[in-house]
């Protein structure tokens, strides 16, 4: 199982509209990059829900219920579903940034990247950060 980070503006989609809806199709992304990490998730892969701009903090997890398909607003780009799994003390970006066994993390190397992998060590870690 791979492990995932996927961003989000709360004042557009955070976690407590995740949970109410049950589950969402994580579309919109419109960055190369991040296209070839949502290609790359498989069913059952496990994401950190990162709430994005003035929060800048990871606050659940989720899971990936459905691999990428063509976007339904532009088959140009891909989307999955995900839906969550649980809901974690957040773990906000200063606390990622002071822990040196995170130093290479991809939120951190390509702060703008909207979907990132996340390695087992540094899954591991956040979750220790959290509690």
């Amino acid at each position: 199982m791979a492990h995932w980070l996927m961003k989000s503006e709360p004042s557009s989609y955070g976690w407590d509209d995740l949970v109410r809806d049950g589950g969402t199709e994580w579309d919109g992304v419109r960055n190369p990059t991040a296209r070839i990490n949502l290609r790359a998730m498989k069913a059952g892969d496990e994401a950190f829900f990162y709430h994005s701009m003035d929060e800048r903090q990871i606050v659940g997890i989720m899971r990936i219920t459905r691999e990428a398909q063509p976007d339904a607003k532009d088959p140009n780009w891909v989307s999955v579903r995900v839906e969550p799994v649980r809901a974690i003390p957040p773990v906000t970006l200063k606390a990622i940034q002071a822990e040196a066994a995170l130093a290479q993390m991809e939120l951190l190397r390509q702060s703008r990247l909207s979907v990132a992998p996340v390695r087992d060590e540094e899954w591991r870690k956040i979750l220790e950060l959290a509690g």
